[in-house]
């Protein structure tokens, strides 16, 4: 039996091959290869429109791994909780085995791809949480008493703008990936266990 389709995506993209990428993105993925273990297939999606290719990469790479007050491991978390609320399989797979990595507590990546409610939290992840996740399903009932919150348990206001755009990067990632039947790689699924 199988559990995990063949496919990237459900698209017939021309997904160029290694060597038939710029020499910037083939030492980008030589990259991802030597330090993951594999090219996500995020990137070999988007690698078919390789200036959407270079936008994207940039902005995830800014925000995942730029200056800010949030850690990496906090984002992660962001990026999970997000993308559990839209059920999006790809994002929850990846993004799920990144927080089992960068927390070292395999159960922490499973609870929170599950519910993270049911995980014990810090009140400042938990506010942070709940932030994401009402900009997510709620958009428009975001209220100064939600900021607020924030700022109760610690987060700057430019922390706030982080929490903010990494939440709405997600949630743009997260349609665009279940809109395209987009699968994780297999790797994700053994990552950090």
């Amino acid at each position: 039996m199988k559990s995990q389709p063949d496919h990237i995506t459900a698209l017939d993209l021309p997904i160029p091959e290694h060597d038939q990428l710029s020499p910037e993105f083939q030492k980008y993925f030589s990259v991802c290869e030597e330090k993951l273990g594999m090219v996500p297939n995020v990137l070999k999606a988007y690698s078919q429109n390789q200036a959407q290719l270079d936008v994207f990469s940039r902005i995830y790479n800014e925000m995942m791994f730029g200056e800010s007050g949030l850690s990496v491991l906090e984002k992660e978390m962001i990026a999970v909780a997000v993308s559990s609320s839209n059920g999006c399989y790809y994002c929850q797979v990846a993004h799920g085995a990144a927080v089992r990595g960068y927390s070292g507590e395999p159960m922490l990546g499973e609870l929170m791809v599950m519910n993270y409610r049911a995980a014990e939290l810090s009140e400042r992840h938990r506010a942070m949480l709940d932030f994401a996740v009402k900009l997510t399903e709620t958009p428009n009932q975001i209220v100064e008493q939600d900021r607020q919150a924030l700022r109760d348990v610690g987060f700057s206001e430019q922390d706030i703008w982080d929490i903010a755009n990494i939440a709405g990067f997600y949630n743009m990632t997260n349609r665009v990936a279940s809109a395209v039947d987009m699968q994780p790689n297999p790797e994700y699924h053994s990552q950090n266990r």
